[in-house]
């Protein structure tokens, strides 16, 4: 009788099985498993969307490849060229001194919503090296990330976030965003499947106003607190409303 007769076909033994007929993606995966970006990527694929894990997977992807062209593609733009160049960095938001601004200011409704979550953009940063176009680049998208949020519209729930994530991609090719992007699509897909309506619209309205609007990551928010954010918003191209424009 053939031995294999006596081997249950389980689930877990077919994929050995495959695995074994199929060497070269074994090997393939075991390259997968031996990156550093693997295990907040698997994190982030089992649902966790902690801070921690998120900064653990952008800190992994800073020194690859994909991250220096990132910084070589805003690079491409003068005014963004101008600030890296500069390593634009502004002092800590004071958010007790924004609170003073009009109230329809930009400065104001960052406070005002930075003050409501109990957030500070200095823990997203703080700590930061910089020593690279890559690694300054990292650290104003962390100074700024919650401006972001104002200017575009996005709030903070999981959809909003991979909103705002999808926005980066059409202005440059941040590989953070491709990362929660693609984990997130397939956390949901797999775990709130039911969810998965919500959070590809909030993916396509995000892509849609990042190729309306001119490059945020240029802007020197903080020295335009005053200005209303309506006129942001209007300067930069941002569209709140936007629908399908793409076919």
């Amino acid at each position: 009788m053939d031995w294999m007769s006596h081997l249950k076909p389980t689930p877990v033994l077919q994929r050995f099985l495959l695995l074994c007929c199929r060497p070269r993606l074994f090997l393939r995966m075991l390259q997968v498993q031996a990156m550093p970006t693997f295990p907040p990527f698997l994190a982030l694929l089992t649902g966790d969307s902690d801070l921690d894990i998120v900064g653990e997977m952008s800190a992994t992807l800073l020194p690859t490849a994909s991250f220096n062209q990132a910084a070589t593609y805003l690079q491409q733009d003068p005014a963004c060229a101008a600030l890296i160049a500069e390593r634009y960095m502004a002092p800590p938001h004071d958010l007790e001194v924004l609170l003073q601004y009009p109230q329809d200011s930009l400065g104001y409704i960052y406070a005002k919503q930075m003050k409501a979550r109990g957030f500070r953009a200095e823990d997203l940063y703080e700590g930061m090296t910089i020593n690279s176009d890559a690694s300054y680049v990292e650290a104003r998208l962390s100074q700024t990330h919650d401006i972001w949020h104002v200017v575009t519209g996005f709030g903070t729930t999981i959809a909003d976030e991979i909103g705002l994530q999808a926005f980066h991609l059409p202005q440059f090719p941040y590989p953070l965003a491709v990362a929660l992007l693609s984990s997130s699509m397939m956390s949901t897909l797999l775990f709130s499947p039911e969810e998965l309506p919500q959070l590809l619209e909030a993916i396509r309205r995000g892509w849609e106003m990042g190729k309306l609007a001119k490059p945020l990551f240029a802007q020197k928010w903080e020295e335009g607190w005053e200005k209303p954010l309506a006129v942001w918003r209007s300067e930069l191209g941002i569209q709140l409303d936007t629908i399908v424009i793409s076919h």
